[in-house]
């Protein structure tokens, strides 16, 4: 890349200063000038009002957020730069036992803002690292990435898979097609996540195919499932419901309204060589079966899907966080235990609490919270840019 070529944001009088505290997001509102005619994807030179360098980053023409910055100050985005970045995230993941780990070889390689690559998402599962470009500018560097990956990773990289198509369709229709695009693909789709073994769909399953995110959660269900019956509600394909029957929990129902989540669900069971009579797979609309009798279960499970990705959206999200919610305690019998989970970046920590405390009230039940859950850290939030903290739980015992 010819940092010559680059085109000039110049940023309005005081809307610098989250920049300075090299928070990666310029919105559209702060822009004063466009010197020159940048397209989507292109990388700009971003500049204070009175022409102050403050560093380098992606447009994205047509967003609320139209720079997502990846340099600061003086540092200018080269091949090194990009190498140096990735070898910083894996080192981290190394760290924390997740890659050279004969029980797990599943992690968030990459994860956007909170590795200072806004932008991109990459899961790896079992020598497969499985990437989501969400701007153009991060997509346009894809065979860079790879080379870097490759570099990073060595002999533990066998293919790199690109699932980019549906975040990209959203910043003006850029056309993408998903596929290889480096390696060779093995012929299973499995990876293996402390020790528990999961078929990963990265080619029609939801984001890359599975939700990493939710790996120590998970094991604290395990803790409490031995001898329980268990309700996995909005189950995807199952990895709650493996963590419980493995951890010998008597009887699991994972429902969902897809039923190709539940067929790979019921794969994921006998992939671990559990007993199928112990499970069941239930294809229903999760608020609609809340409505009936849940007092069977010792322990229910709500992972539901990001009910608000924007602030607009936030009070509807609270209406059905708190909907669902109020069914499942109102419902449940004395000693159970829920464990219940908000995505949405929109819903805070405290508001998600609140939400919940609320629907507690109106059912006019006794809970303690005895858990209070969010990311591992192979999904690291930046100091810089606190927005990256987007998953929050509760575990609560209901009286």
């Amino acid at each position: 890349m010819n940092n010559s070529n680059f085109c000039t944001i110049t940023i309005k009088p005081k809307r610098q200063e989250s920049i300075l505290r090299r928070h990666p997001w310029v919105f559209s509102g702060a822009i004063k000038n466009i010197d020159g005619k940048p397209r989507a994807g292109d990388w700009v030179c971003v500049r204070a009002n009175k022409g102050a360098l403050l560093g380098w980053g992606h447009y994205s023409p047509g967003t609320s957020i139209a720079i997502r910055m990846l340099t600061f100050g003086e540092d200018r985005p080269d091949e090194d730069w990009w190498k140096k970045k990735i070898n910083e995230a894996v080192d981290v993941r190394l760290s924390l036992d997740l890659l050279d780990n004969k029980s797990n070889d599943t992690c968030r390689l990459v994860f956007a803002e909170g590795d200072g690559l806004p932008g991109l998402i990459a899961d790896f599962y079992g020598g497969v690292l499985v990437i989501q470009c969400h701007t153009p500018g991060m997509h346009n560097e894809i065979k860079l990435l790879c080379n870097a990956f490759s570099e990073a990773l060595g002999s533990k990289l066998i293919a790199v898979y690109d699932k980019s198509s549906k975040s990209l369709a959203k910043h003006g229709g850029v056309i993408s097609e998903d596929g290889l695009v480096w390696g060779k693909m093995p012929e299973n789709h499995f990876a293996t996540e402390l020790g528990h073994k999961f078929k990963i769909d990265w080619e029609k399953g939801q984001k890359t195919g599975f939700f990493i995110d939710q790996r120590e959660n998970r094991n604290l269900l395990a803790k409490y499932s031995k001898g329980k019956k268990v309700l996995n509600v909005f189950s995807y394909t199952g990895g709650f419901s493996i963590y419980a029957m493995k951890a010998g929990a008597t009887e699991v129902h994972s429902l969902d309204s897809s039923a190709r989540a539940l067929e790979v669900c019921d794969e994921n069971v006998a992939l671990n060589k559990l007993p199928l009579k112990n499970h069941k797979c239930l294809q229903e609309d999760a608020v609609a079966y809340l409505k009936s009798d849940l007092s069977d279960y010792d322990i229910i499970i709500l992972d539901p899907p990001a009910f608000a990705k924007r602030a607009s959206a936030r009070h509807n999200a609270v209406q059905g966080y708190k909907r669902i919610n109020l069914r499942a305690i109102e419902s449940m019998k004395p000693g159970s235990l829920l464990f219940t989970f908000s995505c949405s970046q929109a819903v805070d920590e405290k508001l998600f609490t609140n939400t919940i405390i609320a629907a507690a009230i109106q059912a006019n039940r006794t809970v303690r919270i005895l858990h209070r859950l969010h990311q591992p850290a192979d999904h690291p939030v930046s100091a810089f840019h606190p927005e990256g903290s987007y998953l929050k739980g509760l575990v609560l015992r209901v009286d």
